[in-house]
């Protein structure tokens, strides 16, 4: 087995003279411009899709090979394919946006290879090359253009690569498949940019130290739907997972960082500690924030400290980020037997100042001074 793991990881991609070429096979009936413009006034999350995708397959005997963009349909996997039955499964998540000038660009999608490669390599998958990744991003991006709208829209872009291998064995499995789609995307929350409610999930924990918890890997996600469940159940938007260790400390929420804001001026952030993901637009907000002077701490943060700090005014703004959602305001917190205020239930003015620089530089609107906007050419 240790024989077999290693010669899967040592597996290197083909290449046509070092060029990743994508056949283009066009959908032979794709959605009429006035369905799609009828679609695009209000897709919601992750319903809608666009007409195409992109996929590639690996194998330990042929590396990468077979990139295809063609028309998005289902795939046909054998029952005794290895994601079925042990998971072997990552995935990312990114936005292309139009900007004003009728640009389309990317945010930091360099960050998302590198984050893919990483789950992969936690997850004993084949790595992905950069140049594949982002090649694939834009091949499917160049394509189905016409689904990038401007103004709050956005196109979201779900890369994500699976087990395909037919073995009930318990190895790393032998073939793969990397497949990128995509969907337009409205406001992640109901009712757009407005402070969300969370629950304090006192049963169930998102990642142990030694686990997946930095792998952006669907077990993670399935792990922590039964505490969403619990949250909405009690009317909340999404759950707060604390530590599994001492359950005392705050980790993150079921699909986005969490920041602190005190009445001193200083912002803290749970540190990564190999069971919290490293989200890009976390990475992107403490960048924003420390330009901006605010002095940023990444440590831990107890839940008694929150209720505390909360009680006492101390603790002014709590938002949450992420690809999905940006940056989110947290008005209310609640747990069994009671719950609590942050500040007057609203956004506040850090959590607005922040989030308003990011959108503007993803969108174009603002100076990219860190060089985070990629530009798709030729569209």
């Amino acid at each position: 087995m240790r024989r077999d793991a290693a010669r899967h990881r040592r597996a290197q991609p083909s290449r046509v003279e070092d060029q990743v070429i994508f056949t283009y096979m066009p959908h032979p009936n794709p959605t009429a411009p006035d369905l799609r413009a009828s679609l695009l006034e209000n897709p919601g999350f992750g319903r809608v899709f666009t007409d195409h995708m992109v996929t590639a397959r690996w194998s330990a005997d042929s590396g990468w090979h077979q990139t295809h963009v063609a028309a998005r349909k289902p795939f046909s996997i054998d029952p005794a394919a290895a994601v079925l039955h042990y998971a072997q499964e990552i995935f990312e998540g990114l936005k292309a946006y139009r900007t004003q000038a009728g640009e389309i660009v990317l945010f930091r999608p360099e960050e998302n290879a590198k984050r893919f490669a990483r789950s992969a390599a936690r997850l004993a998958m084949p790595i992905v090359p950069e140049d594949i990744f982002l090649g694939a991003l834009e091949a499917l991006i160049k394509v189905d253009a016409e689904w990038v709208a401007g103004g709050e829209g956005s196109l979201y872009l779900r890369p994500f690569m699976f087990a395909s291998e037919a073995f009930l064995g318990v190895r790393p499995a032998s073939d793969y498949i990397f497949c990128v789609i995509a969907s337009p995307v409205g406001a992640y929350f109901k009712g757009g940019a407005k402070a969300i409610t969370v629950w304090v999930s006192e049963d169930y924990s998102r990642a142990a130290p030694g686990g997946t918890g930095a792998a952006k890997c669907g077990g993670n996600y399935a792990a922590s739907l039964l505490a969403q469940a619990e949250a909405i159940e009690h009317g909340c938007d999404q759950v707060v997972f604390l530590d599994a260790a001492e359950h005392r400390w705050v980790e993150e929420l079921g699909g986005m960082n969490v920041f602190f804001a005190f009445d001193d001026g200083t912002l803290t952030t749970p540190p990564l500690s190999g069971t919290i993901l490293s989200g890009i637009t976390r990475d992107s907000v403490l960048t924003l924030a420390r330009d901006a002077g605010l002095q940023v701490r990444e440590q831990p943060y107890a839940f008694e400290d929150w209720r505390a700090d909360a009680q006492s005014g101390r603790l002014r703004e709590v938002f949450a980020c992420g690809t999905a959602a940006v940056v989110a305001g947290i008005g209310e917190v609640r747990q069994t037997g009671g719950g609590f205020t942050i500040g007057d239930g609203s956004d506040g003015p850090v959590t607005r100042q922040l989030r308003d620089q990011l959108v503007g530089i993803q969108r174009g609107a603002r100076p990219d001074p860190y060089g985070w906007l990629h530009r798709i050419e030729g569209v």
